[in-house]
């Protein structure tokens, strides 16, 4: 046989047995990479998805949490596994932070991850004392600007969703007030019940209790459109600055390399799941909405939010770990 008629066999028959893996695709059990410890939003939401999505694939979907700085230990046991669709990684909005935030990251999100699909996205809170003084988020930049410097927000660590989006509201305001960041997301409501800050950004998951017991006055929240959750209280956009949004969300990856009839089939798995009235009941209750898409649209997220942080981070002069 002549050597190009030996390499067309040869793609040939790689094409056909990647063609029947996929389509006997799953076999065995699969795992997601969850880079946070279990109990929080991210887990719970996974774990939610993963019951799920094990019946729609017809094999146990295991989640396996791997908490870490910068999401490494996560990573990298994704990145040791082969490229079969058999380990999952769950990446997030803060893995685009984690990229302009650490110095050097052993892996990029970008080029070592292939996206499947997202499955969540939640806005925060702008949450104030509701015995304070600020019945709107415009009074309070209104104050803010009349008292450069005297007035504080809360947020949880540097370098957080939080954090960074109450830097976001600093500049894009164009107000002179301190960010002051708390170890603890408790530590930061108790600060604005003593009015020790006059907003604190978080969160619907976390501020909900304080708004319906009366603790807290919702002044805003952080998407381009009204929360579904609060559809009476407006964006940050229509508060008065304009262009702000941001949003958090959850999206499944495979390792690169992973066949593109695996995503797919994955891709449809997580649209099925997330279709489901239960799953957006239960993401409702948490604070979130249930929303699949493409892979491509996963891609595009994980790029916007990594460049737009990376300027965010910048212009705050925040240390990079």
């Amino acid at each position: 046989m002549r050597p190009c008629l030996m390499i067309l066999a040869a793609a040939s028959a790689l094409v056909l047995t990647s063609a029947a893996d996929a389509q006997n695709y799953p076999t065995r059990p699969l795992r997601i990479i969850v880079p946070f410890a279990a109990g929080g939003i991210g887990d719970i939401t996974t774990r939610l998805i993963a019951d799920r999505l094990g019946g729609k694939l017809g094999e146990r979907v295991i989640v396996d949490n791997q908490p870490g700085a910068g999401g490494i230990a996560a990573a990298r046991s994704v990145l040791a596994a082969p490229a079969d669709g058999y380990t999952l990684a769950l990446i997030t909005n803060g893995t685009a932070i984690n990229v302009p935030l650490f110095k050097s990251l052993p892996y990029d999100p970008v080029k070592d991850f292939a996206p499947i699909s997202g499955f969540s996205l939640f806005d925060l809170t702008i949450v104030a004392n509701a015995n304070g003084p600020y019945a709107t988020l415009g009074d309070m930049l209104k104050d803010a600007r009349a008292n450069p410097g005297k007035l504080n927000i809360g947020t949880i660590n540097v370098g957080s969703t939080q954090n960074l989006a109450a830097e976001l509201l600093r500049a894009m305001a164009r107000i002179d007030v301190t960010i002051i960041p708390y170890r603890t997301t408790p530590d930061a409501m108790v600060a604005a019940l003593r009015n020790d800050v006059q907003l604190v950004v978080e969160y619907y998951a976390t501020t909900k209790a304080g708004i319906e017991d009366g603790k807290l006055r919702l002044l805003a929240t952080t998407g381009e459109k009204r929360s579904k959750l609060t559809p009476n209280a407006p964006t940050v956009a229509e508060a008065g600055v304009p262009g702000y949004e941001v949003r958090s969300w959850n999206a499944l990856f495979a390792k690169a390399g992973t066949s593109a009839d695996i995503i797919a089939r994955l891709n449809q798995a997580v649209r099925d799941v997330v279709a489901l009235p239960e799953i957006k009941r239960r993401m409702f209750e948490l604070g979130l909405e249930a929303q699949a898409g493409s892979p491509e649209e996963a891609a595009a997220r994980l790029k916007d939010d990594i460049a737009k942080w990376a300027k965010v981070i910048d212009d705050a002069h925040i240390p990079k770990l």
